[in-house]
């Protein structure tokens, strides 16, 4: 996961909404009628969100008759849990102790595949 990857979904994090929805898909697979339920918006600003959790890879879409049905994307979730823990502790790893200028150009993905 690159620095712009991991920010992608830091940014969709960063609305109360989303991060609610995300935790209701915690529970397991669930049609966007259901999540609607728990709203008090419409279904294009339910689109809207989920929009933006699926650009930012954290949520998979699959269209089953009229509705479509939300879960979690595992593997980015778990990029995502990685790469935080990576950028907020120290360790031999960290981009301060890489060498030269590399260090900029440094992405999460070596530390993130472990």
């Amino acid at each position: 996961m690159t620095y712009e990857e991991y920010a992608k979904v830091a940014k969709a994090l960063s609305e109360p909404k989303r991060v609610k929805i995300l935790d209701m898909l915690s529970c397991g697979e669930m049609c966007a009628c259901d999540i609607l339920e728990h709203f008090d918006f419409t279904q294009p600003t339910l689109s809207h969100h989920i929009k933006i959790l699926v650009e930012a890879g954290l949520v998979t879409a699959e269209k089953r008759g009229t509705w479509q049905h939300y879960s979690i994307n595992e593997q980015v979730a778990q990029q995502y849990i990685q790469g935080s823990i990576h950028l907020l502790t120290h360790s031999s790893e960290c981009i301060c102790e890489t060498e030269g200028i590399q260090k900029e150009a440094k992405s999460l993905s070596s530390f993130v595949s472990r």
